[in-house]
């Protein structure tokens, strides 16, 4: 398996992970974003003043796209393939203690699901346009939903 970070930090735990899956996801499409590493990322998304970023869906999903319109709010899942899975202690460069894994929002756990809430700036066929991510440019796709907040 391969990971951005080589070796954990000072303090950090690593887990074995296990040689079974539990389920399988499906990639629907992918993240294009102005950042092409992790450490270029904000650590937040900009509803408002973050950066056009680019939402490319396979062409069998475009369907899915119906209802949806500019200006309004999605809930975006992704995976974040670059996290590490095996960490179960880490320490945050924010703070001075090592805390597990399930105590922060960082993307190196088990599961490497994130999600952000994105506002719609166009959409073109396959392609949405969108402001608020804050991932790795390439980052796969998992769902889209709307935003009822």
């Amino acid at each position: 398996m391969s990971f951005d970070a080589v070796e954990p930090r000072a303090g950090e735990e690593i887990a074995d992970l296990p040689d079974e899956h539990d389920a399988a996801l499906i990639f629907i499409g992918r993240i294009q974003t102005p950042w092409a590493t992790r450490d270029a990322c904000p650590r937040q998304g900009d509803l408002e003043e973050g950066p056009d970023c680019t939402i490319v869906l396979h062409d069998r999903w475009r369907p899915a796209l119906k209802g949806i319109a500019a200006g309004e709010r999605l809930q975006l899942l992704y995976w974040m393939h670059r996290a590490r899975r095996d960490l179960v202690a880490q320490a945050p460069t924010c703070r001075d203690e090592t805390v597990g894994t399930f105590a922060l929002r960082s993307p190196n756990r088990p599961n490497p699901i994130a999600s952000s809430t994105v506002r719609v700036i166009a959409i073109d066929g396959d392609r949405l346009t969108v402001r608020g991510l804050d991932c790795v440019s390439g980052t796969p796709l998992l769902d889209i939903k709307p935003d009822r907040a």
